[in-house]
């Protein structure tokens, strides 16, 4: 069994590998995936030294928490912390956050993980008054009291709800997205969460699978993935999706960040090294992709060892961003 290095994950105590795995894919809104394939993909992470899964209660309704539940119930070492997310099952209104409306989505998500206690549960990018309620803290506050969850977090879509919550005191850990197609969390996101010691965890880190070098103008997706039915934010906020840049923009930005790593030592794929960028940068913890295929779990795994990128491959991804995507994406979150 391969090991990764790891880091703390801010308020919850624990370590945590630099690469993790997210578990949207197994939802089904990437395309489905059958019950044998998911818990070889998820052994296969474990196995490459992953151990801190994503999920979230509405991720095909909670099938990819259950299927995360039975894969824990089977035994796995070492141990894997799993972070769920709590807040899109009801209307996004502030008056829905709740602690009745936080016990029963955290009972639901036990049931689904067969656990007594939940390691993390993350707001999932709700309404954006809710960071700044006090109601919200209280009622999560209640719920580590009481045992039913470990610690606490916030998935954000904006630098300025992480900021809202990085200022609060019971706050582990900020999921947000962040790669080298959406640097404005370097500015002040992640200086902020190291001075208060919260966590950072970083997904969409390949904006998508644009920043994998495999896309075209012309690459289709099936009808019921995210990246055909949410392109222009159709169905949740367009930053979910190839992280809010047009596609034929993305797909030209790609083709020159695969021609910087094409300049890089060794053999590292674009997808590696848009990975390592993540990893090695400063106040990230962890950094979580998707992946389809157990190849593509331990491609994604090697990446947290690769040896540190040179200035000038990080320098050209800041002109690539600066040229093609500043002006679009840096003033929108």
């Amino acid at each position: 069994m391969a090991t990764l290095p790891e880091r703390i994950l801010g308020g919850t105590g624990r370590p945590v590998s630099v690469i993790g795995l997210g578990t949207w894919q197994l939802g089904g809104d990437w395309g489905e995936v059958d019950e044998t394939d998911a818990q070889r993909l998820l052994a296969a992470a474990v196995e490459s030294g992953i151990s801190v899964f994503d999920t979230a209660d509405v991720y095909g309704d909670g099938r990819s928490e259950q299927l995360i539940g039975r894969f824990l119930a089977a035994g796995t070492t070492p141990p894997v912390l799993v972070m769920t997310k709590m807040g899109r099952r009801a209307p996004l209104d502030p008056a829905e956050y709740t602690l009745a409306n936080f016990r029963a989505w955290t009972d639901r998500s036990r049931r689904n993980l067969n656990v007594e206690q939940l390691d993390l549960v993350q707001l999932h990018c709700p309404p954006t008054a809710v960071y700044s309620a006090d109601q919200t803290y209280d009622a999560l506050d209640t719920l580590v009291e009481e045992g039913v969850i470990g610690a606490y977090g916030v998935s954000v879509e904006t630098c300025d709800e992480a900021l809202t919550a990085i200022a609060r005191r019971g706050t582990a850990s900020v999921q947000i997205i962040l790669n080298a197609f959406r640097l404005k969390p370097l500015d002040d996101v992640l200086p902020a969460a190291q001075a208060a010691g919260v966590g950072i965890v970083a997904r969409v880190p390949l904006a998508s699978g644009l920043l994998s070098g495999r896309y075209t103008a012309e690459t289709t997706f099936a009808p019921e993935d995210h990246r055909t039915y949410n392109r222009h934010g159709e169905a949740f906020d367009v930053g979910e999706t190839f992280s809010g840049v047009d596609y034929e923009t993305g797909v030209a930005a790609a083709q020159e960040f695969a021609a910087l790593v094409a300049e890089l030592p060794g053999d590292v794929t674009p997808a590696q090294a848009a990975l390592a960028w993540v990893v090695q940068t400063p106040g990230v913890t962890t950094v979580i992709p998707g992946a389809r295929s157990e190849e593509q779990v331990r491609a994604n795994a090697a990446a947290g060892d690769l040896p540190e990128l040179p200035q000038g491959f990080r320098d050209g991804v800041q002109a690539i961003y600066d040229r093609h995507l500043r002006a679009a994406i840096h003033p929108r979150w």
